[in-house]
C-alpha cells in the first residue's frame, strides 16, 4: 500500500529552487524545475552536503560542495566526484498539496 505524505504546498518552492524536508527521520529535498516537482535524498553520496543548497540546471541538481550532479528523475550520479546514485521518490500534487510516496 502506498504511503503518501504531504510535504509542502504548491508555491512554497520557486522554480529552479529546492527545499530541505525531513520526513520520518529521512533527509529529503523537494526540487521544482520546468513546472515539475521531484523528491530526492538530500545528502550527496560523495560527501555530506545538502543538495537542497545546490543548483538546479538541465534536469539535474548540483551539489554545492564539489559540483557532483544528479539526475532529478532517476537519481543517477552524472559526473565525478559522485559515483553512487541518490534515491528518488514518487511525487504528486493534489490540489495545493505536494505529496511524496515513502
Amino acid at each position: 500500500m502506498a504511503n503518501w505524505i504531504k510535504i509542502a504546498q504548491v508555491g512554497q518552492v520557486d522554480e529552479d529552487e529546492s527545499l530541505a524536508i525531513e520526513v520520518d527521520g529521512k533527509q529529503l529535498a523537494l526540487h521544482h524545475t520546468e513546472g515539475e516537482y521531484f523528491v530526492t535524498d538530500n545528502v550527496c553520496t560523495h560527501q555530506y552536503a545538502l543538495l537542497s543548497d545546490g543548483y538546479i540546471e538541465d534536469g539535474c541538481v548540483e551539489c554545492p560542495l564539489h559540483q557532483a550532479q544528479f539526475d532529478l528523475r532517476t537519481g543517477k550520479a552524472m559526473c565525478a566526484p559522485a559515483t553512487v546514485d541518490i534515491q528518488t521518490y514518487q511525487v504528486k500534487t493534489e490540489g495545493e498539496d505536494i505529496l511524496v510516496e515513502l
